[in-house]
C-alpha cells in the first residue's frame, strides 16, 4: 500500500490510479469514512482519462490513529504533504461534507499559493461554519454537536449505523428506496477508524470557521449539493459558500440527500466531469 509519511510522523495512506501525465482529480473524503467512499467517482474519472488520487484522513481508515491533530489545520496539511509527494499539478480538488472543509483549507493555504490547483468542488460541504454563532444565527446549536459526541461516546457502531441507516443518505424518508449494502458499507468505513479521531473531527467540522478561507479561493469553484441535506443544512453551507467564493458555481438538487455522491452517482458525476471540461 502507498503511504506518505507528514511533518509530524502520520502516515497517510494514499491511492493513486490512471496515467502520471494526465490531469490529477484529487477525492477528499467525509466524516468518518475513508478514501473508499469515492470508488463511484474514481472509478468513472479513470475511465474518463484522467489520474485519480484520494487519501484517508489521518485517524481514518488506513492512516495512522494518532491522537493528535485532528483540526482543519491538520487535514489540509496532510492533504498538501500527498499532493507535494506526488508533485500534483493542474489538479481539480473534490471534497465531499468534511472533505469539503478539508478541500477548501488546502487550496486557500497551500494549493493556490504553490500553484497546484486549477479548479475546487464542494459537495454537500461544511463551510463557512456548522455552528450557530453571531456572525452565522442560521447554524446549529452546540447541543447537537455535543449529541453527537455522547452517541459516539457511547456507542460508536450503534451510532454510526443509525447515521448511515437514516439521515445521511434520506433513508428515513417514507418513499426512500433503502440499499442494505450502502449502509454496511458505510458502517464499515467508519468503524475501520479511530474512535478518538472521530470524536475530535466533530469540533473540527462543526466550530471552524472558514469564511477566510472561502473568500481566498480564487479558482472556479463548483458548488453542489441536495435540498434534502439532513446532515448540513444546504442554507447555511451551499448557499454561504456560493456568496462567499470569489468565483463560483451553485447547482441545487431538488430532493437530494447528503449523501447523494452515491446514491445519485449517475446524475453527479457527468456534472462534476462537465465543470473539470469547461
Amino acid at each position: 500500500m502507498s503511504y506518505v509519511t507528514t511533518t509530524d510522523g502520520v502516515e497517510i495512506f494514499y491511492k493513486d490510479w490512471g496515467p502520471k501525465d494526465a490531469q490529477p482529480i484529487v477525492f477528499h473524503h467525509g466524516w468518518p469514512l475513508s478514501s473508499d467512499d469515492w470508488d463511484a467517482q474514481m472509478l468513472f474519472f479513470l475511465a474518463n482519462g484522467y489520474r485519480v488520487v484520494a487519501h484517508d484522513r489521518r485517524g481514518h481508515g488506513r492512516s495512522s490513529q494518532v491522537s493528535d491533530g485532528h483540526d482543519m489545520a491538520h487535514y489540509a496539511a496532510d492533504a498538501a504533504a500527498v499532493a507535494e509527494h506526488l508533485d500534483l499539478r493542474g489538479a481539480v480538488h473534490i471534497g465531499h461534507s468534511t472533505g469539503g472543509g478539508e478541500v477548501a483549507a488546502y487550496v486557500a493555504r497551500h494549493g493556490i499559493p504553490q500553484g497546484r490547483v486549477a479548479k475546487a468542488v464542494l459537495v454537500a460541504s461544511v463551510p463557512p461554519i456548522m455552528l450557530k454563532t453571531e456572525a452565522y444565527p442560521g447554524g446549529l446549536p452546540i447541543e447537537v454537536f455535543d449529541g453527537f459526541r455522547a452517541a459516539l461516546a457511547a456507542n460508536r457502531a450503534g451510532f454510526f449505523r443509525d447515521v448511515a441507516a437514516g439521515p445521511f443518505y434520506g433513508f428515513n424518508r417514507p418513499d426512500a428506496k433503502v440499499d442494505n449494502a450502502v449502509i454496511d458499507n458505510w458502517w464499515r468505513q467508519g468503524m475501520t477508524g479511530s474512535a478518538k479521531a472521530h470524536y475530535d473531527g466533530i469540533k473540527a467540522f462543526s466550530e471552524t470557521d472558514q469564511t477566510g478561507d472561502l473568500k481566498a479561493i480564487t479558482v472556479p469553484t463548483l458548488v453542489l449539493q441536495g435540498d434534502d441535506d439532513q446532515i448540513v443544512p444546504f442554507k447555511n453551507a451551499a448557499l454561504l459558500q456560493a456568496e462567499l467564493l470569489p468565483d463560483a458555481t451553485l447547482k441545487i438538487y431538488e430532493g437530494f440527500s447528503h449523501g447523494m455522491l452515491t446514491v445519485n452517482a449517475d446524475v453527479i458525476n457527468p456534472d462534476l466531469l462537465a465543470f473539470v471540461k469547461a
